[in-house]
């Protein structure tokens, strides 16, 4: 007798579940990692990604272009979703999280076409990745960080080679020194939010500049203003909620009068109420005076008239910035103003850069800040630029933080593969060809690098697993003679943590997708948006 079907889920859902499903998520992954592969090293490729709206972008960072793909495979979203973490926690590394993510799905898809346990397959994994965390711990080269210098040049370079795989490759020297400068001179705790950094096009990649001080765009202006003073020293600054100008009356407005007289006390009052607060800004000691909202032309004058400046709509960022920097607070009211909700820094000046005037506050007494004027000819060039200081930046901020690194150029993945190829041959069952698989998948990134560069990649690979199997721990992809070369030697340094941070989050990643053997789909619900559901124009109340 033949069983009645049940029937659970609502009709027209999409289930698929079982070693198809898992192939097809692990398919979707290798595709993900295809449309990143070309961009690692320094002679990566760079794709130009345009929008529905037609603005185009040009970019090599794997999390920037993963973003900007509208990917809607629910596994691959996984990727997506590590190349984005490992952007926020390190800052680089972003295409080698997604390759070696991708690599090891591969390395376990024949395992599970014959029929190995996916869980299997996960704890050999995990085993794997943790050997290797422990191994790059124990290999990688502390920095002395009680030497200044040795502490620079370690981050100069760890910036530099962040930089080699940029658009601004060329300028690398450039901008790693300037990229340093901008993290030492932040506060111990280095907040990412207190370096500021401001696109101005035109001019050369070597005409952007560093400045250790808040500067921001100088704001729309009345009459009045270029009779401001343009330089300070030694001054105090009022941050103001305020608007400093007359209000137009509101649409609704309604004042009954009898006489002129009348009419002409409204008008006075209007105006005593500006320069009472205009008057108490004045006897404040204030000479700068920002505010969120607009300054009008009154205003701008009377401080021009009394030697003090004044810029309205400055920007929210920029405020706060202004704020932690100099101290003080952002006023409401200037009833009862006092020194202590004054900002103070030792200099204030307007200078030209491009075609933009810049107001730039230097020697500020609360916290320390720096702002970075980036300067090139296309727009999308200065964008991608700036990408690739961010993640200059964080690397230098991670190197800080963490005081080791390791040899870069494919050398420490060659490393990690020798080391659990030997380990995988200690351990009995299907554990050693898993372990086994993993050290495979760790070649990827070396690999991808040669073929990048157009380089024999079996023959370059070949000479690597010969020297780590003698001992040459920091050999790596020689990128320049298209050869070998000590990595180490050759200062292409990484800070270990961005390796471990890759490791771990492309494993995770993988064993994510290997446990799912089933993807349920609902079908989109029909009943919203049906025409005389609702009360219409012509349709009576019941």
């Amino acid at each position: 007798m033949m069983q009645p079907q049940i029937i659970l889920l609502k009709e027209g859902t999409d289930t698929s579940q079982g070693k198809p499903q898992l192939i097809s998520n692990i398919n979707a992954c290798q595709i993900i990692s295809e449309a990143v592969r070309t961009t690692l090293g320094p002679r990566g490729m760079d794709k130009l990604i345009v929008d529905g709206r037609g603005k185009a972008l040009i970019s090599n960072d794997g999390a920037t272009i993963l973003k900007e793909l509208d990917i809607v495979h629910p596994a691959a979203k996984t990727l997506v979703d590590i190349a984005k973490s490992q952007d926020a926690e390190v800052g680089d590394g972003t295409t080698s999280v997604v390759l070696l993510a991708a690599e090891f799905l591969k390395q376990a898809k024949p395992f599970v076409e014959d029929s190995v346990h996916p869980q299997i397959i996960v704890k050999s994994y995990r085993k794997a990745v943790n050997k290797a965390v422990a191994r790059i711990k124990e290999i990688s080269v502390p920095v002395k960080k009680d030497d200044p210098i040795e502490l620079r040049q370690l981050l100069e370079r760890c910036a530099s080679t962040s930089l080699c795989s940029k658009l601004v490759a060329g300028q690398k020297e450039y901008f790693s020194k300037m990229v340093v400068d901008a993290v030492m001179a932040l506060d111990v705790l280095l907040p990412l939010d207190m370096i500021g950094i401001k696109k101005v096009q035109g001019g050369a990649l070597e005409d952007s500049q560093l400045i250790i001080g808040v500067a921001f765009k100088k704001t729309f202006s009345y009459a009045g203003f270029e009779m401001q003073p343009k330089t300070y020293s030694n001054l105090k600054i009022a941050l103001l909620n305020i608007e400093l100008e007359l209000k137009s009356e509101r649409e609704n407005a309604e004042i009954r009068l009898d006489n002129v007289e009348e009419y002409q006390a409204v008008v006075d009052a209007e105006w005593n109420i500006l320069y009472e607060k205009l008057q108490k800004l004045h006897e404040s000691g204030a000479k700068v005076i920002l505010s969120k909202l607009p300054i009008g032309d009154i205003a701008t004058q009377w401080f021009a008239d009394r030697d003090m400046f004044c810029a309205g709509r400055v920007v929210d960022e920029d405020m706060k910035r202004t704020q932690k920097a100099c101290g003080g607070s952002i006023i409401s009211t200037v009833q009862n103003m006092n020194d202590s909700v004054l900002g103070r820094c030792d200099k204030f000046e307007e200078i030209q850069v491009g075609k933009e005037r810049y107001n730039i506050l230097t020697g500020c007494k609360q916290a320390k800040t720096c702002t970075l004027i980036l300067r090139g000819g296309a727009e999308q060039f200065i964008e991608e630029t700036e990408r690739s200081l961010h993640d200059a930046i964080m690397i230098t901020r991670r190197a800080m933080k963490n005081d080791s690194v390791v040899a870069g150029g494919g050398a420490i993945e060659m490393e990690l593969s020798r080391y659990l190829r030997d380990y995988s041959r200690t351990i009995a069952g299907k554990e050693q060809l898993l372990i086994a698989a993993i050290a495979r998948a760790l070649e990827v990134i070396p690999r991808q690098l040669c073929d990048n560069a157009g380089f024999d990649a079996t023959n370059i690979l070949n000479k690597l697993r010969q020297k780590h199997a003698t001992g040459g721990m920091w050999y790596g992809v020689d990128i320049t003679n298209e050869d070998i070369a000590d990595n180490f030697q050759a200062t292409v340094w990484e800070p270990a943590v961005v390796k471990i941070n890759a490791l771990t989050a492309a494993c995770e990643a993988a064993c994510l997708i290997l446990s799912v053997d089933e993807t349920i789909k609902n079908p989109k619900s029909d009943a919203g948006g049906q025409p005389g559901a609702g009360r219409g124009r012509g349709r009576p109340m019941r």
